[in-house]
C-alpha cells in the first residue's frame, strides 16, 4: 500500500523484517518442542535461540538486502531466511526445520500477521463505534427528513441516521471478530500435512505459544477458506465505510447541505474556484472501500488449489494481506475523525423537511381517513391527489400547503376537520418511538 493511505502501526506488522522475526520465533518454538521430546538436542535448541534470537531482533535494512541477496540464488525465500539464520547460528542450525516445510512457517506467519491486524482494526473499529454513539447521542431527536429513492419520504431524526450506522459497524465487529478467530490456526505438519517427519506435539506447543489453535487437517497449507471469510468480513467492513461516506456526500451537496465535513482553516477546495468546500474525505473513503472490498474476489478464488497444495495463492496474499489491511486501518481512523469533527446543521435540515410544504405526512393522513371510515382505495386517492398539487405548485405564488389542499378536498373535509388534518401531521407523531430504537441499538434510554 502506498505510504499516502498507511498508518505505522498496521504497516509495521506487514514489513519484512517482522516477518522474519516472526519466523524466527516459529523456528525457535519448533526447535524447542523437538528438543522436549527429544527428535533434536536440547542443546541445538538451546543455541538456536540464544545465538538466533539477537539476530533475529537485528534485522534491518542492511540484514533484509542480505537475505534478498541469498534468495537471488536460491529461488527460494524461507531457504533463503534459514542460510542468513545458519550465518549467525552455527552448525546447530542443522536442527532448524527439522521435518518441517515452507509452508509450516508461511502459513503460521500469516496467521499471526491477520490476527495481530485484526485486533489492530478492532481497536480502529472500538473508536468509530464510539465517536457514532456520541455524534447519535447528540442529535437523538434532532429533526431531518428521511428519503428514499433520493426523494423525501418521511421524518427521522438525524441521530437515527448516525445509530443505523453504528448497528452496522458493530455487526461488522461481530464478524472480524469471528474471522480473527477462524484465520488464527497453526501448522506445522510437513510436506501434505500427515506429520510424517514432525510430531503433532510440535504443532500444538508452537500454537499454544503464538496463541493460535491447531489447524485440524491441513494439507501442505492451511485451507483458504479460512482467508477467504476474514477478507469478505473486510470488505463488508468497507462497504459500511462506503455507505457512510456516501451519505455525507449527500448531505454535503449543495442543493442539501444538511452536513458537510470539517473545513480546516487554510485548507482549499479547487485550484480554480476558491469557494468550493468539496467532501474530499468521503469521496476518499469510498475510493478505499472499492480496493478492500476488490480484495475479496481473490481471496475467494485461492480458496481452490489443486490436490495439497499449489502455490497460485502466494502472490495474491503477499499483495492483498498487506493492502487490505492497511487500508481498512487507515479508512476506520479517517472516518472516526470526520465523523467527531463532522458538521451538522440543524436549521437547514428543518428548512428541508418543510420544503415540500408537508406532503412527507401523507401516510399519517392517509390512516386517518381510513380510520374515519373512508376506503383505502379512494383515501389514497385523495391524499395524492392533494399531495401532487402540492408538488406542483412549490414555490408559486398561489401554491397551497398540503394541508390547505387536503381542507379544500370535498372528499377528505367531508370526514376530517382542519384541526384532525393537523393532528394527523403532528410532527410529534414521528419521534414516539425514538426511544426504543435507541434502547435497541445502545441498550440504554
Amino acid at each position: 500500500m502506498v505510504p499516502r493511505y498507511s498508518r505505522p502501526q498496521m504497516t509495521a506488522i506487514w514489513s519484512p523484517a517482522e516477518r522474519y522475526r516472526i519466523w524466527f520465533e516459529i523456528e525457535a518454538l519448533a526447535a524447542e518442542a523437538m528438543a522436549a521430546i527429544g527428535a533434536i538436542p536440547a542443546e541445538a535448541a538451546r543455541v538456536i535461540r540464544e545465538k538466533g534470537a539477537p539476530r533475529a531482533a537485528a534485522i534491518g535494512e542492511a540484514e533484509v538486502a542480505r537475505i534478498d541477496e541469498i534468495e537471488r540464488v536460491t529461488r527460494h525465500d524461507v531457504i533463503a531466511f534459514l542460510t542468513f539464520m545458519a550465518e549467525g547460528i552455527g552448525p546447530e542450525a542443522r536442527f532448524m526445520h527439522q521435518g518441517m516445510t515452507s509452508s509450516d512457517v508461511l502459513d503460521t506467519c500469516l496467521a499471526v500477521q491477520l490476527t495481530r491486524a485484526a485486533d489492530l482494526l478492532l481497536e480502529d473499529l472500538d473508536a468509530l463505534l464510539a465517536a457514532l454513539k456520541a455524534r447519535a447521542m447528540e442529535h437523538r431527536r434532532t429533526p431531518t427528513i428521511g428519503r428514499s429513492h433520493g426523494i423525501h419520504a418521511e421524518p427521522t431524526t438525524f441521530g437515527l441516521k448516525i445509530a443505523g450506522h453504528y448497528a452496522e459497524f458493530a455487526r461488522g465487529r461481530e464478524r472480524l471478530r469471528a474471522a480473527r478467530a477462524e484465520v488464527a490456526t497453526c501448522a506445522i505438519s510437513g510436506p501434505v500435512g500427515t506429520f510424517a517427519s514432525v510430531d503433532p506435539r510440535v504443532e500444538a506447543f508452537v500454537a499454544e505459544r503464538l496463541g493460535l489453535a491447531v489447524e485440524p487437517v491441513s494439507t501442505q497449507v492451511i485451507p483458504r477458506d479460512r482467508h477467504a471469510a476474514f477478507f469478505c468480513a473486510l470488505a463488508v467492513i468497507a462497504s459500511g465505510i462506503e455507505r457512510l461516506a456516501t451519505e455525507v456526500r449527500h448531505l454535503q451537496r449543495s442543493e442539501v447541505r444538511e452536513a458537510e465535513e470539517f473545513f480546516h482553516p487554510g485548507q482549499k477546495g479547487s485550484s480554480a474556484m476558491p469557494h468550493k468546500r468539496n467532501p474530499v474525505l468521503s469521496e476518499n473513503l469510498t475510493g478505499l472501500a472499492r480496493l478492500v472490498r476488490g480484495y475479496a474476489v481473490p481471496a475467494l478464488e485461492n480458496v481452490a488449489l489443486w490436490h495439497e497444495r499449489d502455490i497460485s495463492h502466494s502472490s495474491v496474499e503477499r499483495v492483498i494481506a498487506p493492502d487490505a489491511t492497511i487500508a481498512l486501518d487507515f479508512a476506520l481512523v479517517r472516518l472516526t475523525g470526520m465523523m467527531e469533527k463532522l458538521t451538522v446543521y440543524p436549521e437547514r435540515m428543518a428548512a428541508n423537511l418543510e420544503s415540500l410544504g408537508g406532503v412527507v405526512h401523507s401516510q399519517k393522513v392517509l390512516l386517518a381517513l381510513t380510520q374515519a371510515g373512508m376506503s383505502r382505495e379512494d383515501a389514497y386517492a385523495a391524499v395524492q391527489r392533494a399531495a401532487m398539487a402540492t408538488w406542483q405548485a412549490l414555490g408559486t405564488p398561489g401554491g397551497r400547503s398540503f394541508a390547505e389542499n387536503l381542507e379544500a378536498d370535498p372528499a377528505v373535509s367531508a370526514v376530517l376537520s382542519p384541526a384532525a388534518i393537523a393532528a394527523a401531521m403532528d410532527p410529534a407523531r414521528d419521534f414516539a418511538h425514538v426511544d426504543t430504537i435507541f434502547r435497541r441499538v445502545f441498550g440504554e434510554g
